[in-house]
Order: structure tokens, then sequence, then C-alpha cells
């Protein structure tokens, strides 16, 4: 039933793909930000299709967001897009779960759809666009290396390079002895961050000075998500004795990547180019520029491989500007006993707040009624809120 399917769906996505991207070429003007942040679109359940039992393609409409090199890199790794679609998602939602008290709180509300996805921020180089950089590549490397030890992606497989080298010997064991012994399925942290910076990175090629911040912060997301692997064991033995422990590695929870971005958000680096370097200096290795980032500020250290840099203060985004994409905090929910962020006085940057009493329906005293049902009232609270004027 299968056999002619999937090679008729091929030549049907080619054929779509190559109309849309000639289309695309007519189309007059870019959209800010790299085009494959789109991608986010592509989990959605419509575009999504069979190709065979188990597995989904996308939908060849999303094509037309990628670039000639990241649509060579998916022929390639069948079943790699829905993995760069969920990556993508990740990011989104882990971007607003950290700023979700800030004035700039990572909305996309108004832009998925358009021509922008983070909107016009993007297009100055300031610390909110580094986060959102670093956060993508992140969620891309994660994505896709976890998608690996799934078994979702044809062109990758767990991570079985740490068997040939060994486990530890601890101490007080004979020589050659081990207390336990690399097994498992480890998640492919090497394929995922090799295909990162080959897909994320296309397109940026350290020109400028903004490609040099955008790469940057690429590559100190990847490198978040590689420091953050651990190792994990489980014990094998008679009535849970541990005779023998097989030890694999293990992608971080994502939450830690985000925490850990965030407070490489809050102490980012302005920079500038270095004295020893030029824009139009000559290229070296693998195409890129051979100028370096310094340190804005002469009495800081420069930037390190996991910190994010930006090249212009951020706005203050207190009001709602349409020409940089400014949604305003006007309207925002604020917490009236706290001094921080997001704390009334500094998220309603001082115009004062409204404070209003509201009734919330929620479900509760759920019980469990076998079998198989869950019954719970439905009670009604009075909570108080305020929102910025």
């Amino acid at each position: 039933m299968w056999s002619c399917a999937p090679l008729v769906l091929a030549l049907m996505i080619l054929a779509t793909v190559e109309d849309l991207v000639v289309r695309g070429r007519r189309t007059p003007g870019r959209s800010r930000g790299p085009n494959w942040w789109k991608m986010a679109m592509a989990g959605e359940p419509n575009n999504l299709l069979p190709m065979s039992p188990g597995m989904l393609a996308i939908d060849p409409a999303v094509y037309a967001n990628l670039r000639r090199k990241q649509r060579r890199l998916a022929r390639e790794n069948p079943g790699i897009l829905v993995a760069v679609s969920k990556g993508a998602n990740q990011a989104i939602l882990e971007c607003q779960w950290q700023f979700r008290n800030r004035r700039w709180n990572c909305s996309t509300k108004n832009f998925l759809r358009g021509k922008n996805l983070f909107g016009k921020i993007v297009d100055r180089g300031c610390r909110e666009t580094a986060f959102i950089y670093a956060i993508t590549s992140a969620a891309v490397t994660h994505s896709v290396a976890r998608s690996c030890s799934e078994g979702s992606i044809e062109s990758c497989t767990c991570d079985y390079s740490h068997q040939a080298r060994g486990g530890p010997n601890p101490t007080g064991t004979a020589a050659g002895v081990r207390d336990w012994e690399w097994g498992g399925c480890s998640d492919n942290i090497g394929f995922g961050y090799k295909f990162s910076r080959e897909f994320v990175d296309t397109g940026e090629r350290g020109r400028t000075l903004r490609e040099k911040m955008n790469l940057h912060n690429n590559e100190a997301g990847r490198a978040h998500v590689a420091a953050e692997m651990r190792q994990e064991c489980k014990c094998h033995g008679m009535s849970g004795s541990c005779t023998v422990k097989t030890c694999w590695m293990k992608l971080p929870n994502f939450r830690v990547v985000g925490d850990n971005l965030k407070d490489r958000f809050d102490g980012a680096s302005r920079v500038m180019v270095s004295n020893e370097g030029s824009l139009r200096g000559a290229r070296g290795k693998k195409g890129k520029y051979n100028f370096q980032l310094k340190p804005y500020n002469p009495e800081h250290k420069p930037p390190g491989v996991k910190d994010l840099v930006y090249l212009e203060p951020s706005p203050m985004f207190c009001e709602r500007n349409p020409k940089l994409g400014i949604a305003g905090t006007h309207g925002r929910q604020c917490n009236d006993t706290s001094i921080g962020v997001d704390g009334c006085d500094l998220m309603c940057c001082g115009r004062g707040y409204r404070t209003q009493e509201i009734v919330v329906v929620e479900r509760c005293s759920c019980t469990f009624h076998w079998c198989c049902e869950v019954k719970c009232k439905l009670c009604r609270t009075k909570k108080t809120i305020h929102t910025c004027l």
C-alpha cells in the first residue's frame, strides 16, 4: 500500500518547492531575521503530511522560507525539519517564559503569520536580539540531538562514541576494573551541534559587525547546550543491587539552558570592532572575516564563548512604537509588591497602574472515579490584578 506513496509524494514535494522558490524570488523585500524561524509554523497539524506508517513530513510550503543550503541539508537528513520545527517552537516558548515579567516579553502574537516572527526588534543589534539568536540556535541543537536518539531522523542515531572510551577506574579498585560502563543511548549532541551550525548559521558570513554578532550568539546558544550534558546511570543486579551500572550522556532540560542564557542576557557584553581587524579585511579560513569583537568599554574583559554580545542599547519598551515594532506596556499586568522588573513602578514606567478585582472560575476538588473518569467542581474565586495605565 505504501510502496509507491513515498516516491509520488516526494516528486510532488519537489515540484511544489521549486514553484514556491521561484515565486519567492519574485517577492520584493526580505523578512527580518532568518527566514528559517518561520519553521515554527510548520509544527502545526495542518502542516504535517504522512510519508509512511509512523513517519511525518513537513508541508512543502514551508520550504520557501529556507535557503538553498538549508534545503539540501533537509534532503540529506529525512525527518530533520520536524525536529527543527519543534526546536523553533521550543525557542519561542522558552523566550516568552524567561521574559514574561519584563517590559519586552518576546511576543510573537502579531508577527507569527506575517513577514516577521519576533518583529522589528531584530533589526536592532540590542540585547533582546542577542537572546533571540542564542535561544533559537540552542533549541535547534537540543531538538535535533534528542530526535537522533529517539530515532526520528534517518541519518543519525544514538551517540555510541563514549562506549569505546570506557569508564574511569574508581579509587580502591584494581587496574582495569570499573564500577560502571558506558551503555544505553546517549543523546547525539555531536550531530545536533554540527547540524545547528550548518543550518542556523547559513547566510551569516561574518562580513559585517552585525553578522559577527549573530554568529557569536548562535555559537553561545549551542555551547550552553553542550556544556549542560550530564551523565545518567542505571543499576542492574539482583534485588536492586548495583552489581553493574550502565551510564550514558543525556541532554539537559531545556529550561536549564534558557535560565543560563537569561543570566548571560543580564550580563551581556557590548562590543565593537577591534583595532586588529577591519570590516573590509581579508577573508580567513572557512570564508570568515578576520576582524574580532572587543568590549565597547576598554575596562571590560573580552566576551567568552558562552557570553552574549550586542552592539547598541535596548529601547525602553515603555511606549508603543509601530516603527520599531514595540507594543509598549500599557495594559500589562504587574506586581504591586515587587521592587524588581515585574513591579508596577518599573513595568509601568512611572505612569501608574489600575487595580481591579475579578472573578476567576477554576476547576477544583477533583476526584477520580473508577473507572476511568475525573470529576471536578467549578469554584469561583476573587483575584486582585494590577494593570499598567
